[in-house]
């Protein structure tokens, strides 16, 4: 079974690195979860998780410049982005990882297709040579019966001659026949054989086409944060105008 490179996910996500390589016996379960020192019950937690400091109802002033009431909401609201986005990220994972588990086994499916036709493919030309050569076999001590005969009915020499290099003539034109049969068969089996491979190979890209695109749906760290920054600050315009 060929080895096929599971594509790398992008930076910030662990789970790819399981993905390896498309042929290994298993993969690796996604090691990525939500960091533990987020907290969506509590706004101080959100603030010193996300570096903004533990800023909470208590200090009065709030958040840059925003009350304290405000502040707490707004860590609130990038604490349930950020979980949203990890979540989301996390599914992604998962899913791209089954994809591949089921890309493995359908990839040794087709495999043991190929390999069991081509098995048969060869069987029937084995078989087809063994026919053919029973008949070249029969054919041949068919021409010496014929040969005995003729010489046997002592004719005129001439007539001998003509008879026996006609006989010689038609046993030619048999083996010949046989030879070319056994060609035939054995061009056949090539060409039978290229198409098994060309419908392995087909279902091998198709197998690797999928994973790639599960694995391109998983969104990187790096654009979930952006992500998270930028519903940040159109929540904060909103509870700005709120202070």
């Amino acid at each position: 079974m060929c080895i096929f490179a599971a594509p790398a996910v992008a930076a910030g996500t662990t789970a790819g690195a399981g993905a390896a390589a498309f042929g290994a016996t298993a993969l690796p379960a996604a090691a990525f979860t939500a960091p533990a020192a987020v907290s969506f019950g509590t706004a101080a937690g959100l603030g010193s998780t996300l570096g903004l400091g533990a800023t909470t109802a208590a200090t009065g002033a709030g958040l840059f410049g925003l009350g304290a009431k405000v502040s707490n909401l707004f860590l609130a609201s990038l604490g349930l982005n950020l979980g949203t986005g990890l979540l989301q990220q996390q599914a992604a994972t998962q899913a791209a990882n089954a994809v591949y588990q089921s890309s493995l086994i359908a990839n040794q499916s087709a495999e043991d297709a190929f390999r069991d036709q081509q098995d048969g493919l060869a069987e029937r030309l084995k078989e087809t040579k063994k026919s053919k050569a029973q008949e070249k076999f029969a054919a041949n001590i068919e021409a010496l019966q014929a040969k005995g005969k003729t010489i046997a009915s002592e004719r005129a020499g001439l007539t001998i001659d003509i008879l026996l290099a006609d006989q010689e003539r038609q046993s030619a034109n048999f083996r010949e026949a046989i030879n070319q049969s056994v060609e035939s068969a054995s061009r056949q089996f090539d060409r039978d054989v290229k198409g098994l491979v060309a419908q392995r190979d087909s279902r091998r890209n198709q197998l690797t086409s999928n994973i790639n695109q599960a694995y391109n749906q998983i969104p990187s760290l790096g654009s979930t944060l952006l992500n998270v920054a930028t519903q940040g600050l159109s929540t904060y315009a909103g509870l700005s105008a709120l202070a």
